[in-house]
């Protein structure tokens, strides 16, 4: 059966005009990294029966498929179509259609999450520090503490003398406990640049009294650097937020649009079959093991808004987060809403039953499928890390000449 076509610019006026929309690459993600439109999400044809039901729950949402001509589009449609999805499409010339339209074509993965990154650095000149630096003030004893923002298993295969694991939504609600002294500069790490950027001016926003920098370049600068990884490290920071976080986080949320809501709005929400509605629990794995809310994926919230292509792949839907403690629900929306996303944040419910369990967790890619992130492991090339840096350098203006992301920074 013949596949119907949708044009590039047909899909890039879906973009421009918010609708909702899944643009599908089906090849393996290590091809899907070596070049993208910069809303496409990776599916690979393979894994279409594991992720779709997760990553796609409404099965009249418009999805276009497409590759670079290896063939793999009819049996992908076979495949949604077998799982009941009605409206599927393909991009007319796959790929080189898109290349060929004049459009852009986004290398690496989670690439418009990283290209706001730098559109933030960019707007509001986001204050870091050199690994030179970084390792000066620590061989001083200087009043800092380093905060690593990435998650914790990253964190425990190497991090930077010192640090603690505060990953990236927690900031806000640990800080104060993590730097008690308004005097402490903190510093937050990541790999390589978006997180700490992120986590930098989560800090920042909400209205922390320390001063706070990135660690330029993260770990990649680090190793860049010649300077020093620790291994094996288990320290972790403490729920203690700073003076005045949950009322800031709230503010910060509300300058970025985002809307609080109650029961009777996200039922009304859920009802609206012809919208897709993710719903994700932002909090620390444990709280979320110990007892969610029912219909609430975990995704911790820093990764949240590093990886939106890969928990809400339909560009134009609407996100609820949830959080007991709001702040960290607060935060995370305020980077959504920044990103063109229409996303709410629940109010309540933890007082009723809760499920009880560990999260959802989809199987993992074949090995050889899977893109090593440049910033993976203990045994990177430098070379690589260089390269990566320069790709992300050079994010700003590749969003500009795509136009079609409707970001804006508060």
């Amino acid at each position: 059966m013949t596949i119907p076509s949708v044009t590039p610019s047909q899909i890039r006026s879906a973009l421009l005009l918010r609708e909702e929309i899944a643009l599908l690459d089906v090849r393996h993600e290590a091809a899907f990294a070596t070049g993208h439109p910069l809303f496409a999400a990776n599916m690979a044809a393979d894994r279409i029966e594991l992720e779709a039901a997760v990553r796609l729950p409404r099965q009249d949402v418009p999805i276009v498929l497409y590759d670079a001509g290896e063939g793999l589009v009819a049996a992908a449609s076979d495949r949604f179509k077998a799982l009941g999805y009605t409206n599927i499409r393909q991009l007319e010339g796959g790929l080189e259609g898109w290349r060929q339209a004049g459009f852009e074509i986004f290398e690496d993965v989670n690439s418009y999450a990283k290209a706001f990154g730098e559109l933030v650095e960019h707007r509001r000149h986001t204050p870091s520090l050199v690994a030179d630096e970084v390792a000066a003030l620590i061989e001083a004893k200087a009043n800092i503490q380093i905060l690593d923002v990435r998650r914790f298993d990253e964190y425990t295969t190497m991090n930077i003398p010192g640090s603690i694991s505060v990953p990236g939504a927690e900031l806000v609600l640990r800080a104060g406990r993590a730097a008690p002294d308004p005097e402490t500069t903190i510093v937050v790490n990541c790999a390589g640049r978006t997180r700490s950027i992120i986590g930098t001016q989560s800090l920042i926003n909400a209205g922390v009294a320390n001063k706070v920098v990135a660690l330029r370049n993260g770990t990649i600068g680090w190793t860049l650097a010649s300077q020093q990884l620790e291994h094996g490290s288990d320290r972790r920071g403490e729920i203690g937020a700073f003076k005045g976080a949950e009322a800031n986080a709230r503010d910060v949320a509300y300058r970025a649009g985002v809307r609080h809501i109650g029961v009777e709005e996200i039922t009304a929400l859920q009802a609206q079959r012809n919208r897709t509605l993710y719903r994700f629990d932002v909090r620390d794995e444990a709280e979320h093991t110990a007892g969610h809310l029912k219909g609430f994926r975990h995704y911790p919230g820093g990764q949240l808004v590093q990886e939106i292509d890969m928990a809400a792949p339909v560009r134009g839907a609407r996100i609820v987060l949830t959080d007991d403690r709001s702040v960290r629900a607060d935060m995370t929306a305020s980077w959504l809403a920044q990103m063109g996303w229409d996303v709410f944040v629940f109010d309540g419910g933890y007082d009723g039953a809760l499920e009880v369990g560990p999260p959802l967790v989809l199987p993992k890619p074949d090995p050889s499928h899977r893109y090593r992130r440049p910033y993976e492991g203990t045994d990177i090339n430098t070379s690589a890390m260089q390269a990566y840096l320069d790709w992300e350098y050079g994010l700003v203006d590749q969003l500009r000449r795509d136009a079609t992301h409707g970001f804006f920074v508060i």
